[in-house]
């Protein structure tokens, strides 16, 4: 299966017109970006963004790495990991939505193997947190109405029950926790003395990675400028809970406190339950950071309240300071297939924007360049007031309460955004 056979409009397949009377000069960047291109509608629209947004303003320098579910296929995932690799070594790194193979997927792909998923070996590789927050526009109200400001969920990507061992009891018996150290000492807990059958678990994590995770948390907060809140259930989990407590608390105390203190911004811990009540009755503006099981559901919860998952932005952050942005939805299988078949879609951009604009503002950011960093800017503020002006796509027409509304398709909604880079 060949690549334009899969991706038409991609690559040189498809030329689009130049825009004219660019009343710009092309900003020069000193270092690369590591690109990561990806998978079917939003690969499209990766190409869509670079050709009508960027390289007409930008002479656009990046370190290129196909993610795209055949590449790696073809490469036995070593590109996934090359990709990592090069994020550590320059910085920062922008990507695409990516697939992640299950059985279907290797039918069609006709896979070797079930490659794992990209953003979970990114993750491991640079041993980031995941941070997640919403892009907020004036005509999408969220569902709670004392939200103004976006909500950032900092998820802890390790372990838990995400790598739990269970097992079923069929009958009475003595369930126990037990762990051999390495010189054979055994400690032993009962877990549950069964007289008819039941089911068992066991979830571990490490004092290693959940430091990492408390210092991209705290990292992150000082480079936002905005509050830093971090709830667990240590109350009823005495040990496991509060251990994730103690670290943060730990780490703050010997590492953040006079940078937070110099910064006017504030490290709070509380349960999870009142956090929950209490970020419903805030007006947002916050980083709320959650072990790995409440940071699934919350973020999902938080997407959904500002509106929309194709509206969330996602980054990773690595405990030194290395960024990878993406958007936070995935491939948009829906309407690539519509697009192979050659129907017009109308697919929010929005995410998969500002996932390059966040990239594009980093990497200006570090270098000193801040005609890069105004770009970015700029170029958020366009499409913010695209959408606020009534023109959007399908899916944003449905959540907005714009009075008069616009629908675009896929690349006519970023041309208008192009179009307001100009006035």
């Amino acid at each position: 299966m060949h690549m334009q056979k899969r991706y038409p409009g991609t690559c040189n397949a498809v030329k689009f017109n130049k825009i004219q009377d660019n009343p710009m000069q092309k900003i020069t960047m000193k270092l690369p970006l590591v690109e990561m291109d990806g998978d079917e509608m939003t690969r499209i629209i990766w190409k869509l963004i670079k050709e009508i947004l960027l390289e007409p303003y930008i002479d656009l320098k990046t370190e290129y790495y196909d993610l795209g579910l055949e590449h790696r296929d073809k490469t036995d995932d070593q590109v996934t990991i090359d990709a990592a690799e090069a994020t550590k070594k320059l910085g920062v790194a922008v990507k695409c939505a990516t697939i992640t193979p299950n059985a279907q997927r290797m039918e069609e792909y006709n896979l070797k193997q079930m490659w794992k998923s990209p953003n979970g070996t990114l993750r491991a590789i640079l041993d980031g947190t995941v941070f997640r927050a919403p892009i907020i526009v004036d005509s999408v109200k969220p569902s709670v109405r004392t939200w103004k400001k976006p909500i950032t969920i900092a998820r802890h990507a390790y372990g838990d029950i995400y790598k739990n061992v269970e097992h079923r009891a069929e009958g009475a018996g003595k369930a126990e926790l037990v762990f051999t150290s390495k010189n054979g000492i055994e400690t032993r807990h009962t877990i549950h003395d069964f007289d008819g059958a039941g089911i068992i678990m066991g979830m571990h994590n490490t004092d290693k990675s959940i430091s990492s995770f408390a210092r991209s948390c705290f990292t992150f907060a000082l480079n936002q400028g905005q509050d830093l809140w971090f709830s667990t259930k240590d109350t009823i989990s005495k040990k496991y809970d509060h251990r994730f407590k103690d670290i943060f608390e730990e780490i703050f105390e010997a590492e953040y406190k006079k940078q937070f203190d110099d910064a006017k911004i504030e490290y709070f811990y509380t349960l999870i339950d009142d956090a929950v009540a209490r970020i419903i009755r805030s007006e947002g503006g916050m980083i709320w950071a959650c072990k790995n099981y409440d940071g699934d559901v919350m973020s999902d919860m938080v997407a959904t309240a500002f509106g929309s998952l194709a509206m969330m932005t996602s980054v990773l952050v690595s405990p030194d300071g290395k960024y990878e942005y993406e958007a936070a939805h995935g491939t948009v299988t829906r309407h690539y297939y519509k697009h192979l078949q050659g129907e017009e879609t109308s697919t929010n951009s929005m995410a998969t924007l500002f996932a390059w604009t966040g990239a594009l503002r980093k990497r200006g950011e570090i270098d000193g360049l801040d005609d890069l960093v105004a770009f970015a800017d700029k170029l958020e503020a366009a499409s913010i007031r695209t959408i606020n002006e009534g023109t959007m796509t399908k899916d944003l027409a449905a959540l907005s309460e714009a009075p008069e509304k616009k629908i675009m398709n896929t690349e006519n909604f970023l041309r208008e955004i192009d179009r307001r880079l100009h006035q």
